[in-house]
């Protein structure tokens, strides 16, 4: 009986030497951000037991703030068990404005003037709108809080009044339409866990079209005003880790979509892609960075196909909107290499390959490997980014076809993906 005593006082003070405890959190180097909304964001609390694992999982965490551009801890012993931990953070700004301009095929010279604010409060709240002027007025305004309600339930508000003149493309030959779209969009946003999120809600919108020039069909018709609502179901997998401008693992965000209209031109239909995300630092400056989508929508047969190709979207060097379709198949994959790297600015080259094939309106599946639907381009770029301004990666591509002679520049704020 005195051994079995001695045993359980023996087992009792490893199970005690063992359970280490977190005394003190703190964060470092915070200044717009609220340590307490930090403090309500991580799993590492107070008073709980010391886990390495999750302090690995809040320091990925607080990396994929827009606030917050690299961070680290430090693990600190104090009396007994009792352990101190300590967040260092380096802040972005994350007050950002928003500029662009381009001359359209039509020698219409466009801007874009914006002013966003990525850490709104220092609570991670994105608040912003732009005004875009391309011949017509476009205007919106954005609100994002993800966590709003909770460290996992937020919410995103949004409205936009987007006019440009696009084409539609139908038997052979196209048109040119003024498309105006005014939505308003409300999203629930939910983080299951560390690596999981859903966000969910719908968008209230109106579209129009009107003729401008080109050719012209019966069943294709001059104007069109049409109220829809569109369901959105967003699911993304993230095990990401960012080191500055470098990037490292996987992602997937799936997309689903259910537009419900009522006119003759424009069924309800169904949309939905994925998007595959691959990261793989190689060496100490190289980074290559692949992403895959693959996307079907109801197979109409009309010239208001959702899927569109796109220089801004999917195939540098493409051209604008030069072709739309009801699926798409497309492969990005580049390398990314440091040129110039010091604390505040760093420039990388890149060399990449953009694929993809689509599967015509009305058309099969076996659209997609029609060598006349399969676009290859490849080409090479620059990267001028700042290390302290969130998001401030300004880029620059020359694309050309591997298959013809077309090709061009493309230009644009944050990687191409």
């Amino acid at each position: 009986m005195r051994w079995l005593l001695i045993i359980l006082i023996s087992f009792t003070s490893f199970v005690n030497a063992q359970n280490s405890i977190v005394l003190e959190v703190e964060f470092i180097g915070a200044k717009k951000t609220k340590t307490s909304f930090l403090e309500a964001l991580i799993s590492t609390k107070k008073n709980q037991p010391l886990d390495s694992v999750q302090l690995n999982k809040d320091l990925i965490l607080l990396k994929r703030l827009p606030a917050i551009s690299n961070a680290n801890y430090k693990v600190i012993k104090g009396k007994e068990n009792n352990y101190s931990v300590s967040f260092n953070i380096e802040e972005n700004f994350t007050i950002i404005p928003e500029t662009g301009f381009w001359t359209s095929a039509n020698n219409q010279f466009s801007y874009k003037i914006g002013l966003y604010d990525y850490n709104f409060s220092g609570r991670n709240i994105t608040l912003g709108g732009f005004y875009q002027n391309n011949g017509y007025n476009t205007y919106g305004a954005n609100f994002k809080a993800p966590n709003l309600f909770s460290n996992k339930f937020g919410l995103a508000i949004s409205y936009q009044n987007w006019k440009s003149e696009e084409p539609l493309y139908f038997d052979n030959t196209s048109a040119n339409y003024l498309y105006n779209n005014i939505s308003y969009e409300v999203l629930g946003l939910y983080q299951v866990n560390f690596k999981n999120e859903i966000n969910f809600g719908v968008n209230i919108f109106n579209e129009k079209y009107e003729y401008i020039s080109g050719a012209t069909n019966p069943t294709v018709p001059l104007s069109l005003d049409v109220d829809k609502m569109l369901y959105k179901f967003v699911f993304s997998y993230n095990n990401l880790d960012y080191f500055y401008q470098y990037v490292d693992g996987f992602k997937s965000v799936f997309y689903g979509q259910y537009v419900s209209s009522d006119n003759e031109f424009q069924d309800n239909f169904l949309i939905f892609w994925n998007d595959f995300f691959y990261y793989k630092r190689v060496g100490e400056k190289g980074n290559w960075a692949s992403r895959l989508r693959v996307g079907l929508s109801s197979n109409k047969k009309t010239p208001f196909a959702p899927f569109a190709l796109d220089n801004n979207v999917n195939l540098r060097g493409v051209g604008i909107l030069v072709d739309r379709g009801t699926g798409s198949i497309v492969l990005n994959t580049e390398y990314r290499h440091t040129l110039y790297d010091k604390k505040k600015f760093t420039v990388q080259g890149n060399i990449f390959v953009d694929s993809g094939t689509w599967r015509n309106p009305g058309g099969n599946l076996n659209d997609f490997f029609k060598s006349e639907n399969v676009r290859i381009y490849s080409g090479i770029g620059l990267r001028f980014s700042s290390k302290k301004i969130y998001n401030a990666t300004f880029r620059i591509d020359y694309g050309f076809s591997l298959k013809d002679k077309s090709g061009g520049l493309v230009f644009g704020v944050g990687q191409y993906f």
